[in-house]
């Protein structure tokens, strides 16, 4: 940790660290393992793109790789706490068969070189290692059937004194605290402690555990991990820049087919779990349909027409073309968080709004100078003209808005780029051709309204200050 501690320190953008051993982020609980926590500088302090969070990670990733004793693994925390404990793509491999385990390895870092080296993956790696030196516990059950003690009590003790034990609770200033008992530190550093440790036999008496118990320095795994009740090994997989999570999905579904053989299979946990589950669902789908036809259903009911609302529905589509256009333009730069995350869907239906606003409006207009007995042609055009100066005033405001969070740095502002770009794209876009697609729906639609549904025609009789409208349906 030392080691670690003072590659951290060379960091310029690093203000503080904190660290904790004999515990893992990504691994649990374990003496091998150790967390350090590094708390960066603020934005004003380190400004330009060659201070941006994930290039600093990765400079300290490869300056750490002159440590041949330790693994280091740098990620930032989840951005939704509670699932999960990194950013990263949670991939679980598992063992169907609980077969030998340092073949599995083998064949899961094998998986994880061949991931690594598609464009979509930028890292991929594992905790799991067999290099952990340990010692091997054997029980002389011989000699414990001579002093008349079982081989569970004395691994029970040993397990107590070394490990801690629970040993009951206690009460105090209102509150319960739980008992553990176990050998100070300083009594069970070596094999040589054996000695002054002590196990009950028959009569009574007290032996050292030295006489049942001979050690065995070995190296393999830490622990053994299951998940669904099969043999797991866990893997940390990060997207490259430009691909999203659904992109690393696909990859490692394409090298896991090429790579592993039968008797193995992959899952997800975290929030990663929850993706693979929603791309997977028909939920999302069922919403959207469900929302369009009550859309359908509230215009039909405005215009008292089964054919104009279309002209709405199908020109909002053309739209939203400028929010991908620029989130495509954005990745393909290599600017950072421009692909289809949660803030460009933010901003789409947002734009959802305001370029249907515009359709309706339109379209409104249109059908009201036709019932005034104008052409269908020319009512179309007079709606374009009459709405043209508040839809610019309403984009060039969207847009001017918008502006500050494309330019400015600071915390979260890769998610107010990714909203901002997609709102400006969309609105600039969707707003010219809103302009032109929806005048050629409304004349589609309303032809097709007035040979099925009749026409409408408003008469207007001015009459004083009274105006009597009188409607005449074929």
């Amino acid at each position: 940790m030392k080691k670690v501690e003072a590659k951290v320190k060379e960091i310029p953008e690093m203000e503080s660290f904190a660290t904790a051993c004999g515990y893992g982020m990504m691994s649990g609980s374990g003496s091998n393992y150790a967390t350090m926590i590094i708390r960066l500088k603020t934005w004003e302090e380190r400004e330009g793109f060659n201070h941006y969070v994930d290039l600093v990670i990765g400079r300290l990733y490869f300056a750490c790789k002159e440590i041949k004793d330790v693994q280091v693994m740098p990620f930032q925390l989840p951005q939704v706490p509670g699932y999960g404990s990194n950013n990263s793509v949670n991939l679980v491999l598992q063992d169907l068969n609980d077969g030998d385990l340092s073949e599995f390895a083998k064949l899961a870092n094998n998986f994880l070189t061949k991931l690594g080296e598609r464009p979509e993956i930028s890292m991929a790696m594992t905790s799991y290692s067999e290099r952990f030196p340990k010692y091997q516990v054997n029980v002389d059950a011989t000699q414990c059937d001579r002093a008349g003690v079982s081989p569970a009590a004395v691994l029970r003790t040993l397990g107590a004194y070394c490990g801690g034990s629970y040993v009951g609770n206690f009460n105090q200033f209102g509150k319960v605290y739980r008992i553990m008992a176990s050998a100070s530190p300083d009594y069970r550093l070596d094999p040589s402690s054996l000695n002054n440790i002590f196990v009950r036999v028959r009569g009574g008496k007290m032996a050292p555990m030295s006489e049942f118990v001979s050690l065995k320095e070995i190296v393999g795994t830490s622990s053994v991990e299951h998940f669904n009740l099969f043999q797991s090994i866990t893997c940390f997989v990060q997207s490259a820049g430009g691909y999203t999570e659904g992109d690393a999905h696909k990859a490692i579904a394409e090298v896991f087919k090429e790579t592993m053989p039968k008797g193995y299979s992959y899952e997800y946990s975290g929030m990663s779990r929850e993706l693979e589950e929603a791309s997977g669902s028909n939920a999302t789908a069922l919403i959207y349909v469900i929302c369009v036809i009550l859309i359908y259903l509230i215009l039909a009911s405005l215009y008292n027409s089964w054919f104009t609302p279309w002209a709405v529905l199908l020109s909002v589509p053309f739209g939203l073309m400028g929010a991908f256009i620029m989130a495509y333009l954005g990745s393909l730069l290599h600017l950072p968080g421009m692909d289809n995350n949660i803030y460009l869907q933010t901003g789409v239906i947002m734009l959802i709004g305001l370029l249907s606003k515009t359709a309706i409006l339109i379209t409104e207009f249109a059908s009201e100078r036709r019932a005034q007995g104008m052409t269908i042609r020319d009512a179309a055009f007079a709606a374009c003209q009459e709405r043209l100066r508040p839809i610019l005033m309403t984009v060039v405001t969207m847009i001017a808005g918008m502006i500050p969070l494309i330019i400015e740095g600071g915390a979260g502002a890769n998610g107010n780029r990714a909203l901002a770009f997609g709102v400006v794209g969309g609105m600039t876009v969707g707003t010219i051709a809103l302009l032109f697609v929806v005048p050629a729906f409304f004349i589609v639609f309303q032809k097709l309204h007035e040979k099925f549904q009749g026409t409408t025609v408003v008469e207007r009789i001015d009459d004083g200050d009274v105006k009597q409208v009188v409607k005449n349906e074929e």
